[in-house]
């Protein structure tokens, strides 16, 4: 859909809503305008889809005009004339982009109450009842997680950019490796001397490390002996005096065996991410995953006689060739292990996946719309909460991914990460540091994508890692 901006050039706002409430392959047309008065500042929008055109707009007091109430009112516009032409209620109403929770954690954190939370979600942003408790509920597990930190608390994420194969449904930047592995020992011994230099900052900085995430790629993808080289360097380098949580993201049980998840929980990790998707094995073919699932199965009971304290599980809703009968049956023989986290991911068509280029076999809208919620009556009746979320672009039905974990277990990497709430030092291809500034700011310190361009530019990736940290003292 074509999106023509008038009077202002806040396009990313507008734009983020147009991607969530139309398909990325709408046939139309919007015209988002502002206008400014003496008194009023006002913003229309026009939209025709479908042969049918409507129009809405809202206005703000110019006096009170700040980049966010202006954005704000240009959202609520552009919301309120797809509302007329839409066969539905859009969930998440007005609010774009993939943190909706930032919000009410925002309000939660500055004083607000869940009573007023739920207002501001309902009047300001037109939030259906079932997503705003989705979210008031993510954000008081993101106020208690925030409680934890003290102002010199860090979370350390750890990259490695490797799969065995590539997922059909996946567009991260990672290397195939199948049975070629010689990039993963130059680029294991890069990572570690990149370790070892944020170590010493650290240091110097007076910063501990309150959570650590490996994750990918499929971190697993690493042999036993290289997983344990990569844990040792990260406690000698790292004061590990507060940390609360250290998890090792497993994802793929055709890269995990009883001798490596030994060797992990042995190392220090005590959370495991084991990611089926699905327990049908005619979706996991489909889906590019080459395990079955007997494999999650044995690798579920291996990780629990390893020792782990807490198993993370997701599952994929909308995979190529799903039921909605076949995914209620991968939702119930997962809660059946009880594990103390179940992700459940909403599939996002991404243009880089191999799925975008072969759409076939998808569930419909309503299917994956009585999947999400199959999952959340099932998760919440066995007693999980919801404790963080977020949306991607081009997700089937416009839903989210959710997080649901046992009572005391939530993954606290996973809240400061995505919520934003203190800084994530991160090292490793494809890695993002996000520094918070104490004016409130947000500071991104990306490291190459590539394992061949990490390698290549580690120099100037240290040199980068000093500029961070200056901003930390």
């Amino acid at each position: 859909m074509k999106l023509t901006l008038q009077g202002h050039e806040d396009l990313y706002a507008v734009e983020q809503l147009q991607l969530a409430l139309f398909p990325d392959d709408a046939e139309g047309e919007a015209l988002s305008a502002l206008h400014r008065g003496s008194i009023w500042l006002t913003a229309t929008a026009r939209i025709t889809y479908n042969g049918r055109t409507a129009n809405a707009s809202r206005r703000i007091k110019a006096a009170d005009e700040t980049v966010r109430s202006r954005r704000r009112a240009l959202q609520q516009s552009y919301y309120l004339a797809a509302r007329q032409l839409l066969p539905h209620i859009p969930a998440w109403g007005a609010l774009a982009g993939v943190r909706p929770t930032k919000i009410t954690t925002k309000h939660l954190l500055e004083g607000g109450s869940e009573k007023s939370a739920d207002k501001l979600l309902k009047d300001v942003y037109f939030v259906t009842p079932q997503r705003r408790k989705l979210a008031i509920d993510c954000s008081l597990s993101t106020a208690r997680a925030a409680g934890l930190l003290d102002e010199r608390d860090v979370s350390l994420y750890v990259g490695i950019p490797f799969c065995p194969t590539r997922c059909a449904y996946c567009s991260f930047v990672s290397r195939t490796v199948g049975k070629r592995t010689e990039l993963i020992e130059p680029y294991l011994q890069a990572l570690l001397e990149e370790i070892r230099a944020v170590g010493k900052l650290m240091e110097t900085s007076g910063r501990k490390v309150r959570t650590i995430y490996i994750g990918g790629g499929t971190p697993t993808t690493l042999s036993a002996p290289q997983m344990a080289l990569l844990l040792d360097t990260i406690r000698q380098c790292f004061d590990l005096s507060r940390l609360l949580e250290f998890t090792v993201e497993g994802g793929r049980p055709d890269t995990l065996n009883a001798e490596k998840l030994r060797s992990i929980a042995a190392h220090g990790a005590d959370r495991m991410s084991i990611n089926p998707q699905t327990m049908s094995d005619p979706v996991l073919k489909a889906s590019a995953r080459p395990h079955t699932a007997a494999d999650v199965l044995r690798a579920y009971k291996e990780a629990q006689d390893a020792g782990f304290a807490a198993i993370n599980m997701d599952l994929i809703a909308g995979l190529p060739k799903d039921t909605v009968a076949g995914f209620k049956a991968s939702v119930d023989a997962v809660a059946a292990l009880e594990p103390a986290n179940i992700t459940v991911h909403t599939l996002a068509l991404k243009k880089d996946a191999d799925l975008f280029q072969r759409r076939e076999n998808l569930p419909t809208a309503a299917d994956v719309t009585e999947m999400v919620d199959y999952a959340t009556e099932k998760l919440t009746a066995l007693g999980y909460k919801p404790y963080y979320l977020y949306r991607q672009k081009y997700m089937s039905g416009s839903f989210e991914n959710v997080g649901w974990s046992k009572d005391g277990q939530d993954c606290l990497y996973n809240i400061y990460m995505m919520e934003e709430v203190h800084t994530i030092v991160s090292v490793g291809g494809g890695s993002i540091s996000k520094v918070n500034l104490p004016d409130g700011k947000l500071v991104r310190f990306p490291n190459p994508k590539f394992p061949e361009q990490y390698i290549e530019m580690l120099p100037q990736v240290l040199e980068k890692k000093k500029e961070m940290f200056a901003l930390l003292k």
